[in-house]
């Protein structure tokens, strides 16, 4: 190698004392180049993790490549808590969660930029540099002028905060550990060095005076975490890159420099006892195959997040185990199957071997160029030239034919891998509502308020939500449950139909938020046990098919209407309501934060939201409202006195299913009956019962005033009055 030829070199320019120069000049080149013999070169590993140790070689890296890095400063956890509740009697809940600080080296070289990162092989970062939990990244490329990191340099001191010039790194601040059981997680990180990659940039680090040129557009990315010898013999089992340091720099794959195939002189004779084809001037031979030619090549798949690949070339497999190259470089399948086809196709024809003895010393026919010999067939590439009494003696091995024009293209697939979705976070939909009572267990005195939270992304993480009453204060309610709820928004105004039937004569056209959504059909029976119940506008209805329309739309038909007391609602549809879907787990709100103010809304925050969302409570008050009374009855007597009655209906008490009415959980059975406006009516009359008579005297003094005045009737509850009921008109 290099120390051969530099021997040669200063024995002929200076003698002995030349050659011992030449020498040690070699030794040094070696030295720089190939580094201690003791140490073994790159291997190619399953992907590690961030570790934190002292003397950890940081690796250059080339290209593109997933790399585990160092941890080099990190702060201990930091706890954060949040109360909620606890207002009016109510008990209060402490959420805790935990952040925590640090900086990951990655390179020893610099950088140009961070593409995705992995936390326990899930997409801590997307490939749009989108973080997928709370926290802020900070990415220093080592560029020789950049500045400490100001959280570091906060922490420890000017005098302790190194810049860590030359050398890339990044920094976390408050990461979210939520998503990672409140640890640090398993890091790897995607570095982008350079985009193309060629053996100078590998070398010309280490070794100045070199050109090494030579491209390698197989590779997108490369690993050297250990002396330069390692990587480049790693290499050098896949690509030849035969060196010459024969002339002024070291020279590697000469045969790039060469316009075609040089032709080397005739074959000289030689007079010398020892030497080769004395007479012919050449020597010939085929040597025997390697006893384990190598059958894999082990390498990181860029297709597959960079995981581990492995390509094998055609042919049969030899007993025992087979030859592994492991190759720390991020390759495609094809690319792979190329390399280890050309690998295997030069092993085999390089088995041919000639010396070959010539007068003229060439300097085009440098080890590593590509000759033709006089009446031989082929090309050959010239691996080693020596001096001699009897001329220059040049060791050549046979080159496939074809090699340096395009490849075998032989079909490689990378495999199956399940690899981690890169989904935006996405913003957030949101609905606030009230719900009915839901049984005569339930506790009558305190709302229901509830939030359907969702978004398109079904990499939507919750959101925090807030209480605003009005004044612009936003009060905490804790974060939203992390599934999202099935909602979206009405494209058709619904028209008013009856409660006590089946609506089989409306449709409505549903768009759903994220098209990946999906509604079910129900039969009757099981939209009598409450299935597919939904909230459309202010209107609580069932619906028993659900057909799709394309692009996340559906068609719903055969409506139960009015359901939970909101048959007053099923006449005030427009298009654009919302839409929500209430049998999909609505996360439930503290109502003593929340209010009772009718100027009240919720608003919702999450990671991919650019401004708060900000919605109204609909159903305002529909807990702790009385049912409306039902099915009015008018009659006169002869003697003129009007009877009037209803039927009562009870908070909660959905299930009639004895005939008999429920008890109502009122303090009270009160109903007022209201003769013209309730604002300013002609007369109102309490009663504890479902009926009422007016007598004829009372009759005879309204009718001149409230003719064609209507008589109404509400249930006066304990917190509040129901809709009315039209009983008739005074006539």
């Amino acid at each position: 190698m290099a120390t051969i030829v530099f021997n040669a070199v200063g024995s002929y320019l200076g003698g002995p004392i030349g050659g011992a120069i030449g020498s040690l000049i070699g030794r040094q080149v070696d030295t720089a180049l190939f580094g201690s013999s003791s140490r073994q070169g790159p291997r190619l590993a399953e992907l590690a993790v961030s570790t934190s140790s002292y003397g950890q070689i940081l690796p250059r890296h080339f290209g593109r490549m997933r790399v585990a890095g160092s941890i080099l400063w990190a702060t201990d956890l930091v706890e954060h808590s949040e109360t909620t509740g606890g207002g009016k009697g109510a008990p209060s809940a402490t959420t805790y969660s935990y952040t925590v600080s640090l900086a990951v080296a990655l390179s020893s070289r610099p950088i140009q930029s961070i593409g995705r990162i992995w936390a326990d092989g899930k997409l801590l970062r997307g490939e749009a540099g989108d973080l997928k939990v709370g926290g802020t990244l900070r990415v220093y490329t080592g560029v020789g002028d950049q500045e400490p990191d100001p959280l570091i340099l906060a922490a420890e001191s000017e005098s302790r905060c190194p810049a860590h010039r030359d050398l890339a790194y990044v920094v976390f601040e408050d990461l979210d550990l939520s998503d990672y059981y409140n640890r640090i997680p398993a890091l790897t990180f995607e570095v982008v060095a350079e985009e193309e990659i060629t053996l100078q940039n590998v070398i010309g680090e280490v070794i100045e005076e070199a050109d090494a040129n030579v491209p390698l557009p197989e590779l997108r990315g490369l690993t050297c975490d250990g002396p330069l010898a390692g990587s480049l013999e790693i290499l050098g089992r896949v690509l030849p890159l035969e060196a010459d340091a024969g002339a002024e720099k070291l020279i590697i794959s000469r045969e790039r420099l060469q316009t075609g195939t040089v032709m080397v002189d005739e074959a000289a004779a030689s007079v010398e006892d020892d030497a080769f084809g004395p007479t012919s001037g050449m020597a010939r031979h085929r040597s025997k195959p390697p006893e384990q030619l190598p059958k894999v090549l082990r390498y990181y798949d860029p297709e597959r997040d960079y995981l581990p690949g492995s390509q094998r070339p055609v042919g049969r497999m030899t007993a025992g185990e087979p030859q592994t190259i492991d190759l720390p470089a991020a390759i495609d399948a094809a690319s792979a199957r190329k390399l280890i086809e050309n690998n295997a196709r030069r092993i085999d024809w390089a088995r041919e071997r000639i010396a070959w003895r010539t007068c003229t010393l060439d300097s085009a026919a440098s080890p590593g160029a590509i000759v033709s010999l006089p009446g031989l067939p082929g090309r050959w590439r010239v691996l080693e030239w020596e001096w001699h009494v009897s001329g220059v003696e040049l060791s050549l091995a046979r080159v496939p034919p074809g090699e340096s024009a395009t490849a075998l293209q032989l079909p490689a697939d990378s495999g199956r891998a399940s690899l981690a979705s890169d989904m935006s976070i996405g913003t957030t939909a949101l609905v606030a509502f009230e719900l009915p009572l839901d049984g005569m267990e339930a506790n009558a005195d305190t709302p229901r308020a509830f939030a359907a939270v969702s978004s398109a992304s079904a990499n939507w993480r919750g959101a925090a939500l807030y209480a605003d009453r009005g004044d612009g204060e936003l009060h905490p309610l804790g974060p939203s449950n992390r599934g999202r709820s099935v909602i979206g928004t009405v494209s058709n105004a619904l028209p008013a139909a009856s409660p006590l039937l089946v609506d089989r004569q409306s449709q409505i056209i549903v768009s759903l938020v994220d098209p990946a959504m999906q509604l079910a059909s129900v039969d009757m029976r099981q939209l009598a046990f409450g299935a597919n119940l939904a909230l459309v506008g202010e209107e609580i209805l069932q619906f028993a098919k659900a057909t799709p329309v394309g692009d996340g739309n559906w068609r719903l038909e055969g409506l139960l209407r009015g359901r939970g007391g909101t048959e007053g609602k099923a006449a005030s549809h427009i298009a654009g309501e919302p839409f929500v879907v209430l049998n999909s787990a609505p996360t439930a709100l503290d109502v003593g934060i929340l209010g009772r103010q009718s100027e009240r809304q919720l608003v919702a925050i999450g990671r991919g939201d650019d401004s708060p969302v900000v919605a109204p409570v609909l159903l305002d008050g529909i807990t702790l409202r009385p049912l409306a009374p039902v099915h009015s009855r008018c009659s006169q007597a002869p003697d003129g006195t009007l009877s009037l009655g209803w039927t009562r209906r009870a908070r909660g008490g959905w299930q009639w299913q004895d005939g008999v009415d429920v008890p109502l959980v009122e303090e009270a059975e009160t109903y007022i009956v209201t003769l013209g406006a309730f604002e300013s009516p002609f007369a109102q009359w309490t009663t504890h019962e479902p009926g009422l008579e007016i007598p004829p005297a009372v009759l005879n003094t309204l009718l001149p005033e409230a003719t064609t005045q209507p008589l109404t009737v509400r249930q006066r509850g304990t917190h509040a009055l129901s809709d009315p009921l039209h009983l008739c008109t005074l006539t």
